[in-house]
């Protein structure tokens, strides 16, 4: 607003934030605020040459990097329920009462429910929510043959080529699943059981290979329906031993005892 003299009363400061102040930049710190709208950019003094707001830098799209965020830790949550048996199998299961549970709206749990079901972990049920799918011993038996049919060959070819060294870089790893099965906890123990065999693959160089191998073992560890859990860390502890006695066999070049190994590993899924 103009005074008498026709100059803009004040500083040349507009009200309002984000509005120029007297030297034409724009105020606001480029921080998003708690609704995901863009916020500028504080104008960069230099001594060369003043910066103009036209010529702001853009800002990443940060809401869209938050609701995937969010996605992938509902995801990553959903993931371990379903390995724990918390979901339980022929259950349906709305977004909105898993949204509340999680403290999240029922769109993130949504998204994340729509991405197990096309790794056929969750079934959709028009107008009432996901059902977790009820698997039988068949399809544990099918993917424990897939598995062995891809991992098996890739790990006896490796054991011809690699180093002593080479192997016990993994034994950590190996280590970790056996700390995992005493605890008893099957999500801890989901997780280490597929770090170590990811790390395995992982040396013939394929990453196709990995990503495929490591999804089939992601579905492998869904319980089954009715699933006992009192032999859970009994049969956790001896899966944890196979990896010890499988990083042996490796380092020692013993092929016949890799294979007999890898036979049995696979098989006692």
């Amino acid at each position: 607003m103009r005074d008498g003299s026709g100059v803009r009363d004040g500083s040349g400061v507009r009200d309002g934030s984000g509005a120029r102040d007297g030297s034409g930049a724009r105020g606001g710190s480029g921080v998003r605020d708690g609704s995901g709208s863009r916020g500028v950019p504080a104008a960069r003094t230099s001594s060369a040459a003043p910066s103009s707001p036209s010529a702001s830098p853009s800002v990443p799209p940060r809401p869209a990097i938050q609701r995937a965020s969010v996605r992938g830790q509902i995801l990553d949550a959903l993931r371990a329920a379903l390995v724990a048996g918390e979901l339980a199998p022929g259950e349906v299961y709305s977004a909105p009462a898993l949204g509340e549970s999680f403290g999240v709206s029922a769109t993130p749990v949504r998204e994340a429910m729509q991405q197990l079901a096309t790794e056929g972990a969750v079934e959709v049920v028009p107008n009432r929510g996901f059902r977790v799918v009820e698997r039988g011993a068949r399809e544990l038996a099918e993917l424990a043959e897939i598995r062995g049919l891809i991992e098996a060959p890739v790990m006896l070819r490796l054991a011809r080529t690699l180093s002593v060294d080479d192997w016990e870089d993994l034994r950590p790893l190996a280590e970790e699943t056996a700390r995992a099965a005493a605890v008893g906890c099957r999500a801890t123990y989901a997780e280490a059981d597929r770090a170590f065999h990811r790390a395995i693959l992982a040396l013939a160089g394929n990453e196709q290979l990995v990503r495929i191998a490591d999804d089939l073992h992601r579905r492998a560890q869904w319980p089954l329906g009715g699933s006992p859990t009192a032999r859970a860390r009994l049969e956790l502890m001896a899966d944890a031993a196979q990896h010890l006695a499988l990083l042996d066999a490796l380092s020692a070049q013993d092929l016949s005892a890799v294979d007999a190994l890898l036979r049995e590993h696979f098989v006692s899924m």
